[in-house]
C-alpha cells in the first residue's frame, strides 16, 4: 500500500512489466485496473454536479416534461439519449413562466452528469458578470477555455432581466465558442423575435438564432405556472 500510494503509472511501465507476467499475474493486474478505472469513473461521477454549479437537485427520474412539446420528429426518448449532446446539438427551452424550463435543464443537466459528460450551468446573468470580472482581470480567455471543457453548457433566464450591449457581447462570444464544439441549452421567456431586446443588437440576436436553428431544437413549454397553481396567496 506504501509503494502504491500516490503513484500515477506511466504507459511503459505497465507494458515492460506484462512482457514477463505469468497468467496468473496478468489475470491480477488486469483486476487491479478494472477496480482502479472503475473508482476513478464513480469518483468523477459525483465530483461533477458539484462542478456544474446547479442551483439545485432535480433527478431526471423526477421530471416528466408534461408541459413541454417536442418537435414532431423529436420527443422524450431522443431527449433521455443525449444523442444531442453527442452531436454538440442546441435545445431552447422557449415558453410561460413557470412551466418548468429551469427544472428540465437542470435534470438535463444531471443526467448528462451521471453518464459522464461535464455540465456547466449558468443563468444569463451570472455568466455575463463572470465574464465581465474575467474580463477586467486579463483572464478572459482563460475563463472561456474552462467554460469550454464541459460538454453542455446550460444558460437560464435568458431575457429575464436587461443586459447592456457590452453584457450582450459577452453572451455573444459564448455561444460562438461552443458552435459545434458543444452543446448549449437555453432556457427563455422571450420568443426569438425579441432576442434583439436581449443582446440589444439586432445583428447580434440574429446571429445567434442562425446558429440555434442550424443544429438546434426549440421545446415550447405552456400552461399556468406551478408556482402560481400552488401558491398560498390566493
Amino acid at each position: 500500500m506504501g509503494l502504491a500510494r500516490d503513484l500515477p503509472l506511466t504507459h511503459s511501465v505497465p507494458g515492460k512489466a506484462l512482457e514477463d507476467a505469468t497468467p496468473g499475474q496478468l489475470g491480477f493486474l488486469a483486476n487491479l485496473f478494472e477496480k482502479e478505472n472503475a473508482s476513478r469513473a464513480e469518483s468523477k461521477r459525483r465530483r461533477l454536479p458539484g462542478q456544474a454549479g446547479f442551483p439545485r437537485a432535480r433527478p431526471w427520474r423526477d421530471t416528466t416534461g408534461g408541459m413541454a412539446s417536442f418537435p414532431a420528429d423529436w420527443g422524450r426518448e431522443q431527449l433521455e439519449s443525449l444523442e444531442f449532446v453527442d452531436r454538440a446539438e442546441d435545445l431552447v427551452l422557449y415558453g410561460d413562466v413557470g412551466c418548468g424550463k429551469t427544472h428540465l435543464a437542470i435534470a438535463i443537466g444531471m443526467l448528462a452528469c451521471q453518464r459522464m459528460i461535464p455540465v456547466r450551468f449558468f443563468t444569463s446573468s451570472s455568466l455575463v458578470m463572470r465574464l465581465r470580472k474575467a474580463k477586467d482581470d486579463n483572464r478572459l480567455d482563460a475563463e472561456l477555455k474552462s467554460i469550454g471543457r464541459a460538454g453542455l453548457v446550460i444558460i437560464d433566464e435568458l431575457g429575464h432581466l436587461p443586459i447592456d450591449i457590452d453584457g450582450a457581447g459577452f453572451l455573444f462570444q459564448a455561444g460562438a465558442d461552443s458552435y459545434e464544439t458543444r452543446s448549449v441549452i437555453s432556457a427563455a421567456n422571450l420568443e426569438s423575435g425579441r432576442w434583439g431586446d436581449v443582446f440589444g443588437d439586432g445583428d447580434m440576436a440574429a446571429a445567434v438564432i442562425d446558429r440555434i436553428v442550424h443544429h438546434g431544437r426549440i421545446l415550447r413549454f405552456h400552461g399556468e405556472s406551478y408556482r402560481n397553481r400552488h401558491s398560498l396567496m390566493k
